[in-house]
């Protein structure tokens, strides 16, 4: 009997160890707590890490797309790629393109040539409304040829640029607008150019005929002035016209009152 007695003390004193050492202390406890907050603080920097990854990774991918994707074009240029000369050795010939600003927004545009010296456009830059129309004139002096062959039918060294910039309403065209906001400029077309046999009919010289006909039209618009709008006055030169009769009328009296005091 005392041995059972003394067994099952032992029991209970194994029970209870167990119990203490799974209860934990006040040590243990906040050691604990001091464990869980350096988890959670290791926990959310290595989340802010990926989330800043994240956006530098995200701000690099949106720079490497605007670097290799197209911008979007606010003109609508005719012809597209090339501009079309008729080719007459020692003069001047011209080409015309017309221009569109198919945007919702001002748009500010200017030319661009690697031959500065035998080229040049009319006009060289402006500003055109959403919707609005503009056929341009190019210059360019066409040289002899080296060995006497014409190069119809080819493409030139020489090249154009037409450049684009979007633009409050209300702005002045000027050439710097392009220095000062160079990042947002955008590159339309760069055209090349291609001679014709100014003796052959071809579609493309038809065109360049029409648009230059087009142009000159707009042109010698431009410089009438402007038709006066303005409400006119009925009879305006008849109260000079009696003026006029009213002043000889009293100088002829006055001569008659004098010859008569005589």
């Amino acid at each position: 009997m005392a041995i059972a007695d003394s067994h099952h003390r032992h029991q209970k004193w194994r029970l209870c160890a167990f119990w203490q050492s799974a209860t934990p202390t006040p040590s243990s406890s906040a050691s604990s707590t001091q464990n869980l907050r350096n988890n959670s603080q290791n926990h959310n920097y290595q989340n802010g890490g990926i989330g800043s990854s994240n956006r530098s990774s995200s701000s690099t991918f949106s720079f490497v797309a605007r670097s290799i994707l197209p911008a979007r074009r606010s003109l609508r240029l005719d012809p597209s790629s090339n501009l079309y000369f008729p080719y007459e050795p020692g003069k001047q010939a011209r080409s015309a393109i017309r221009i569109k600003n198919s945007s919702k927004s001002h748009v500010a545009f200017k030319f661009q040539t690697t031959a500065p010296k035998s080229c040049y456009m009319r006009p060289p830059g402006g500003i055109l409304a959403p919707g609005e129309i503009l056929i341009a004139t190019v210059f360019k002096f066409v040289e002899h040829p080296e060995n006497n062959e014409k190069p119809v039918d080819k493409r030139c060294k020489v090249k154009f640029k037409i450049m684009s910039l979007k633009v409050k309403e209300g702005t002045d065209y000027v050439p710097e607008l392009f220095d000062e906001q160079r990042d947002q400029v955008t590159l339309e077309r760069i055209l090349r150019v291609v001679f014709l046999d100014p003796e052959r009919s071809t579609p493309s010289l038809e065109k360049v005929k029409r648009q230059l006909a087009e142009a000159d039209a707009a042109t010698e618009a431009r410089k009438k002035p402007p038709a006066d709008t303005g409400p006119r006055v009925v009879g305006e030169g008849l109260v000079i016209d009696e003026w006029k009769v009213r002043r000889e009328k009293y100088l002829a009296r006055q001569q008659v009152e004098a010859v008569d005091s005589m």
